[in-house]
């Protein structure tokens, strides 16, 4: 059993689950690190992806209730996380209040980081960004800093 695998036996057995499996395993974003840090931190506690990214790789959006394992730097796993709200929306309409949830700064640091990383990830398939872009608003919880 890998080490991914282990830790989510190890959370179920914790928190006496069964017949439940995770989504997927994933780094966050550009800095992986210090993401998942905030998340073990509970300071992150919403991401934001582009909608454009799951028609292009054939993926599923995420739904209210997956569980997903949260991995740092070196893809070892740090936390369990489970989404709790999805909402697809134009950029230029996702609040405040939600970037806030993000856990990375204010506002206008979260648009500039956002803006820089869908620009870089959208040039390889000849996209470029636009304030309109769409994207997929999730919320969760950090499962691991309680039973439940």
């Amino acid at each position: 059993m890998n080490e991914i695998d282990q830790f989510w036996q190890d959370f179920c057995k914790k928190n006496n689950l069964t017949n439940v499996s995770y989504k997927e395993a994933f780094q966050f974003g550009a800095s992986s690190g210090w993401l998942a840090s905030l998340v073990v931190e509970g300071k992150k506690t919403a991401t934001t992806s582009g909608y454009v990214f799951y028609e292009l790789e054939n993926e599923e959006l995420p739904k209210k209730g997956d569980y997903s394992i949260v991995l740092d730097e070196n893809n070892q796993p740090v936390a369990v996380i489970q989404v709790q709200s999805v909402d697809v929306l134009p950029m230029n309409e996702v609040s405040e209040e939600f970037a806030l949830a993000e856990g990375e700064g204010d506002y206008n640091f979260w648009w500039r980081a956002h803006e820089e990383f869908f620009t870089n990830e959208l040039k390889p398939y000849g996209k470029t960004f636009s304030p309109d872009l769409m994207v997929v608003c999730e919320r969760f919880v950090n499962l691991s800093l309680k039973n439940y």
